[in-house]
């Protein structure tokens, strides 16, 4: 297992048991609660590299989805007692980081607190001596490797109990699943194979065509001219003209369809260039190499910026923009935001939507934050390789 994920499950665990205390309160509210902790679990799960999908669709406000989900039978099933779970293993994530870490740091420092005077006792252990005082840093070490290796046992356990109880080992749903998800694979090869092809028709044929009109109509423009016939040169300018309208035109169609810039020289440098083309006046950071992203990941991010610039344009009152590019091994994280008057919202009807779906299809994520005169901030997830 990967130091990263490593890492993730204990923060995770950590996240738990600072959060044990609401876990208690939200009984109160019960079955309510257990409906909101279960789904963060499968957030948990997902961010620990786990294979568990949320339930809740990007779409809906989770006042919305919890009311729905209260009138399923998976509450009864699922939620209540991954809910009930969650507490008990935070109670025991509570007890291990807090011995675990802040025992082990008391012990690593035992001789700095010896050379103030101070003999600071770690449960019955209290230093008598310098020596003792030293010696205890290993053992903090030692502690608070153990206090990992805890907590990942403790997260390993939440995805087995969660897994037992969503009934994930269900042949025929898991059979479902794949089909579903192999459907869905196949859908977004064709429709990105299906794009390239376009522009691919588009760029060999009508633009090459529309490039020969306009050299003719250009000849034809000087021979009108050296004849004197002011009436066919003047006509023949304004073919040239419209011609050059209609191949402009097309060029953009075509790099809306799929950018060749995308396919040749990867997504910052697409991103580049469609920032270079926006009548806006946009700021580019980016970190990390693109060359780890699949094709159909590499597109979603690129038309999810390409989008939000273009509601920017749109709706935003505003001509200035920041992108944010920062990849990692996981994928691509990227963000997008203006000052302009905010207020967007996903079903208005701005293309927020289908950017969402778009995304959640190659398995990433998409938040859209506007409040209103406060901008629009678009952050986006996207992994390298779709989950499917």
């Amino acid at each position: 297992m990967s130091r990263l994920r490593v890492g993730r499950r204990a923060l995770t665990e950590v996240l738990a048991a600072i959060a044990f205390p609401v876990m208690l309160i939200g009984l109160v509210v019960a079955p309510a609660s257990a409906v909101v902790v279960a789904e963060l679990d499968r957030l948990r799960a997902q961010t620990c590299g786990d294979q568990s999908l949320p339930l809740k669709p990007s779409t809906a406000t989770w006042r919305s989805w919890v009311t729905n989900r209260l009138r399923t039978r998976a509450l009864w099933t699922t939620d209540v007692p991954v809910y009930l779970c969650a507490i008990v293993l935070s109670a025991a994530s509570l007890w291990i980081s807090f011995w675990g870490f802040a025992g082990g740091l008391v012990l690593i420092f035992e001789p700095i607190f010896w050379s103030f005077g101070i003999a600071a006792q770690m449960g019955p252990f209290i230093p008598q001596s310098l020596t003792q005082a030293i010696l205890a840093v290993p053992a903090g070490l030692v502690l608070g490797v153990t206090a990992v290796a805890l907590l990942m046992g403790i997260s390993l356990l939440r995805n087995t109990l969660r897994t037992a109880f969503s009934r994930e080992q269900d042949p025929d749903l898991i059979a479902k699943v794949d089909e579903l998800r192999s459907s869905r694979a196949s859908l977004t090869r064709a429709f990105e194979l299906e794009r390239q092809r376009i522009e691919r028709d588009l760029h060999d044929g009508a633009q090459q065509e529309l490039v020969a009109v306009i050299m003719r109509l250009g000849m034809l423009e000087a021979a009108a001219a050296s004849s004197g016939e002011p009436a066919l040169m003047s006509q023949a300018t304004q073919a040239r003209e419209h011609a050059e309208q209609a191949l402009a035109r097309l060029r953009q169609t075509v790099r809306d369809i799929h950018p060749r810039e995308l396919t040749d020289l990867g997504l910052t440098a697409a991103v580049g260039e469609l920032a270079a083309r926006s009548p806006l006046h946009i700021e580019l950071d980016s970190s990390g190499n693109d060359s780890m992203l699949s094709a159909p990941a590499a597109a979603a991010a690129y038309f999810t910026i390409s989008e939000a610039l273009t509601n920017i344009v749109k709706h935003a009152g505003t001509n200035q923009a920041v992108i944010n590019l920062r990849y990692d091994q996981t994928g691509v994280h990227l963000r997008v935001v203006d000052a302009g008057k905010g207020g967007a919202e996903v079903s208005a009807g701005t293309g927020l939507a289908g950017l969402m779906e778009r995304v959640r299809s190659v398995g990433g994520r998409l938040e859209v934050s506007s409040p209103a005169g406060k901008g629009t901030i678009i952050t986006a997830a996207v992994p390298s390789e779709p989950p499917w």
